[in-house]
């Protein structure tokens, strides 16, 4: 039998997944920095620091008492995390490296080809004299192996031994063992992945099985699209197969829009269809995202469940753009109630906000503007800056 979920549920369901409905306030120390991280499955890296950078205020927006120095001890002296790609690049907890050798293969039968017509024949010489650069004298960044007279710019304009650092940390063989200033150090994946993770291997079947088991968990229920968008790490057809091989396994739902639409059909774990919407309320303080949160990275997920269209527009060119360069949304309880516009300004101490735009129906109450307020002082705080400012015509629509 199809297990109807009304649109409230869903969204609080999706929420509890993603790490959204706990406590904000509650002390948090590095060993559940770490359990929050594999909660949500891995933390987007994105290198914009308009007020905070994507996976400071991921975490943030989740549990207040981060602490940054903890997370970078979990990625460069512990190593409880490594970093890689999912559908970007991304902090995953090191104790799913094995599934990630089966991307580290696809990636090399990916990029040799690839890069073998960017970079024209004998682009192997140059990716092994890197590799060996690194062996010899790692950890190396990658202005290390620049040619003095080499113009920096794009992806595009890589010079050859960025290429080949590219390739070696996409396909496994090298690793990113710290940052500087936003910039990756490389070495060998055996100098930064500890071997009881390193040296662990699953079969194929095991490897889909894991991630799309994994993914259905931290979404909560999903279509098999949505399960193999997650990670990044399987095909939607292995998703669609493995959907199919284990129906005994999965309880179909039903899943109520924001609009009252026709229902959504999906899967969750059977072992876990009775108590899916045993979770708790979302703490009704309103919240910024980072435009990078996972809870709006699948957008017409978060469409259908919250009703909020939400495009990042950093490279849409500014005449074009509706709202802004840089936007967060705003969380309120289980409803995305806005958005808006802001920029830390770190040589004046602001905190400064430019523009608020509310969803509509929602009100400028002074209950939710003070909640607001109380939000941008704690992210303010985080951020560094000594105080919030809003500029003139910031609540101008």
């Amino acid at each position: 039998m199809t297990r109807f979920i009304e649109n409230g549920q869903a969204r609080r369901i999706f929420l509890a997944r993603q790490g959204l409905a706990g406590s904000p306030a509650q002390a948090m120390d590095k060993a559940g920095l770490l359990a929050l991280i594999e909660k949500i499955g891995f933390v987007q890296v994105d290198s914009i620091r308009t007020v905070e950078r994507a996976h400071d205020l991921i975490l943030f927006s989740r549990n207040q008492t981060f602490r940054r120095h903890h997370l970078t001890a979990l990625l460069e002296t512990d190593r409880g995390l490594f970093e890689h790609w999912t559908h970007d690049a991304s902090l995953i907890p090191t104790r799913f490296y094995p599934y990630w050798k089966h991307r580290f293969a696809r990636e090399r039968e990916r990029l040799v080809e690839r890069w073998r017509k960017w970079q024209g024949e004998g682009f192997e010489a140059v990716f092994e004299e890197t590799y060996a650069a690194v062996r010899d004298n790692g950890p190396l960044f990658s202005r290390d192996l620049k040619d003095d007279d080499h113009v920096s710019g794009g992806w595009w304009n890589w010079h050859p031994a960025k290429t080949a650092l590219e390739y070696h940390w996409r396909t496994g063989r090298i690793a990113i063992c710290h940052r500087v200033n936003f910039q990756k150090a490389y070495d060998l994946s055996e100098r930064v992945i500890p071997d009881e993770h390193r040296l662990g291997e699953v079969d194929h079947d095991a490897f889909v099985d894991w991630a799309c088991r994994a993914a259905l968990k931290r979404l909560g229920f999903a279509t098999s699209g949505e399960i193999a968008a997650f990670f990044d790490i399987v095909t939607p057809q292995e998703a669609r197969t493995w959907v199919e091989n284990n129906r005994d396994l999965l309880a179909e739902v039903a899943l109520e829009t924001v609009d009252a639409g026709k229902p959504r059909q999906a899967f969750a774990l059977a072992e876990e269809v009775d108590t899916l919407a045993d979770v708790p309320e979302p703490p009704s303080r309103l919240r910024v995202l980072s435009p990078f949160d996972p809870l709006l990275r699948d957008r017409a997920r978060a469409e259908r469940l919250f009703g909020f269209s939400y495009r990042i527009e950093v490279f849409v060119p500014e005449p074009k753009r509706q709202y802004g360069y840089y936007v967060f949304p705003l969380l309120e309880g289980a409803r995305l109630i806005g958005r808006i516009d802001m920029k830390a300004d770190r040589k004046r101490g602001t905190l400064d906000v430019r523009k608020l735009w509310l969803e509509p129906g929602m009100r400028p109450s002074n209950g939710r503007l003070e909640k607001l307020d109380a939000e941008l002082s704690r992210l303010a705080r985080f951020t560094g800056v000594e105080r919030v400012e809003y500029l003139s015509g910031w609540r101008d629509v």
